[in-house]
């Protein structure tokens, strides 16, 4: 950690913290977004993903005291525009990294800045992703953990990175596009000798979008009903995850490889139309393996 008379620090009086938040057509939610992050950190950066023509992040936020708006008129996916807010951000002694539907909780920074400061290997910080509508945690793993547990990979919606650790660990995994790139980071951290943990009473209302529940009482599963072409990324790079993390974190990626197998297996028997979307998750697996990119499933192409 820097010295004292090294470090800024929020009215609250935790260390200055800067708020990175990623948008891409943006609704009403991030407004309520960058106020909550505002009241707890020293600067709120977000970064618009929506393409040129189209309404943004700027007809939602006006001219809001203490937000910086980023946006170029092109979408460089997730993983660009976190590296874009992260280096806008200099000078702050953590990160706080947001998605633009992100519900913000009072004390979230105060709370997690205490997990950080148990040791100055601790590269991220986490709270508990919580479904508010069943009171529950979306990971029903979390309830078995320790109340503050170290794990191997968090999201990127709600994580506090320290600054520290985002200078050594370098940018984020702009090949990605969008899915996978928070695993990637972790993993890389983990790598590196840096530890992640996760409180379990810090919850986070986190939603996984048009999710939606299949079958009765305990023989139920759940499908994500994401877009096809999302399918293909999704595949894609989870299996170079694991084949770049097998030999380093074997039971993370035999985990991914069960819960691969469960996702292929929810879309083929609840989320028509199933042949193009099982093509899409064949076509990613295949390129995941080899290391390819097929340009149907192209960012450009998809945007």
């Amino acid at each position: 950690m820097p010295p004292e008379d090294a470090t800024h620090r929020h009215a609250s009086g935790t260390p200055a913290t800067a708020a990175v938040i990623t948008a891409f057509r943006p609704g009403t939610e991030l407004a309520e977004a960058a106020r909550a992050a505002a009241r707890q950190c020293v600067r709120v950066i977000v970064v618009d993903n929506t393409p040129a023509g189209e309404s943004g992040a700027d007809a939602v936020l006006g001219d809001m005291p203490g937000v910086t708006l980023l946006r170029d008129g092109a979408n460089r996916g997730l993983a660009a525009a976190l590296n874009r807010g992260v280096a806008e951000a200099s000078g702050a002694d953590a990160l706080l990294l947001l998605d633009q539907d992100s519900t913000v909780p009072d004390g979230l920074v105060s709370r997690l800045w205490a997990s950080l400061e148990q040791d100055e290997r601790i590269a991220i910080a986490a709270p508990a992703p919580w479904d508010s509508d069943a009171q529950r945690f979306l990971d029903p793993r979390t309830r078995a953990r320790a109340e503050v547990a170290d794990l191997d990979v968090v999201i990127t919606s709600g994580m506090l990175l320290r600054r520290s650790a985002a200078d050594e660990l370098g940018a984020f995994r702009e090949d990605f596009f969008v899915d996978g790139v928070d695993q990637d980071y972790c993993l890389r951290a983990r790598r590196a000798g840096w530890r992640i943990v996760q409180d379990r009473r810090v919850l986070l209302p986190h939603s996984l979008g048009d999710t939606q529940w299949h079958g009765i009482g305990f023989l139920r599963v759940r499908a994500s009903h994401h877009p096809t072409w999302r399918l293909y990324w999704m595949a894609r790079n989870g299996v170079v995850l694991i084949r770049e993390n097998l030999r380093h974190r074997p039971r993370w990626a035999m985990t991914s490889i069960a819960l691969l197998a469960y996702w292929a297996a929810a879309v083929a028997a609840f989320e028509p139309p199933r042949a193009a979307r099982l093509s899409a998750i064949r076509a990613g697996v295949r390129d995941g393996m080899r290391g390819g990119l097929d340009a149907r499933f192209a960012p450009e192409a998809k945007r």
